[in-house]
């Protein structure tokens, strides 16, 4: 599955290079204001473990997981449960998502939090891209992206002013990122993007492997305050979930359920 995605996102980005010049991206952004910093959010945090929580209406192994889906009152859900960061799915042939999310989210929040394009993103163009429609952070994902390719995007994003979340989900993988960038903020993947199965123990395994000082994210299959208590115990910064949300009634009441109320917790815990 993840070659195919690959594949579609080369497709995508030719069909994007076809359509619109560098020139022309860097018109769109020249006046945007500063990007928010999503490592500050969580080094500032007000609860135990931080959160981003996301804007997710499907995936290639779930299907279809919220209907009827409405992405701006999701993410006012998010901004009531005041979450450090919120991550927009923004592939469409897979996880049926828009890159007009970002923009209408960043365009209808009242608060000042860092928006997360969450996509497989593999050139330059697609920074841009992110950046244009109102990115504070992208996602580079290490399984996709090899060393050199990896450097090139983080220094593309960085003079762009984004944030870069870097993602891994083996010891291997988090080797070739420490040996060429500094993440801001370093995601471990619990699921396996090529099975597709997923296990905390990926977490727990890395997590010593990382210096004090990075701000590390364990994703995926984190739905229980039991596993928030556990991944706390082990250090962890924050958490980025989106299907168990995404499948709650009350979004703004699911957050606070899972990882408290953040005016009510210390304030600046870290690792």
């Amino acid at each position: 599955m993840l070659h195919k995605i690959v594949a579609t996102k080369k497709q995508e980005v030719e069909r994007l290079r076809a359509e619109v010049s560098l020139a022309e991206m860097e018109r769109l952004i020249a006046d945007l204001p500063p990007c928010l910093s999503l490592k500050r959010r969580f080094l500032e945090r007000r609860r135990p473990v931080g959160v981003i929580a996301e804007v997710k209406k499907a995936s290639p192994s779930k299907g279809l997981i919220r209907d009827p889906f409405d992405p701006l009152a999701i993410a006012r859900a998010y901004e009531a449960a005041d979450v450090e960061g919120m991550s927009v799915l923004t592939d469409a042939p897979y996880f049926q998502g828009h890159l007009s999310y970002l923009r209408n989210i960043k365009e209808g929040l009242t608060k000042s939090i860092p928006l997360l394009r969450k996509d497989f993103l593999i050139d330059p163009l697609q920074l841009y891209e992110a950046r244009a429609h109102g990115a504070d952070v992208v996602l580079l994902i290490a399984a996709i992206l090899d060393k050199k390719s990896l450097c090139w995007m983080a220094e593309e994003a960085r003079a762009l002013g984004l944030e870069i979340l870097v993602e891994v989900h083996t010891a291997e993988e988090l080797d070739t990122v420490l040996d060429a960038v500094e993440p801001d903020l370093l995601g471990i993947n619990n699921r396996d993007l090529k099975t597709f199965t997923t296990s905390l123990a990926t977490t727990l395994n890395l997590l010593g492997q990382l210096p004090q000082s990075t701000v590390t994210i364990s994703e995926s299959g984190i739905h229980s305050p039991d596993h928030i208590m556990t991944l706390m115990e082990a250090g962890i910064d924050g958490v980025l979930v989106g299907e168990h949300f995404m499948r709650q009634a009350n979004v703004e009441q699911a957050v606070c359920s899972l990882v408290g109320h953040a005016a009510y917790a210390s304030k600046g815990a870290s690792r």
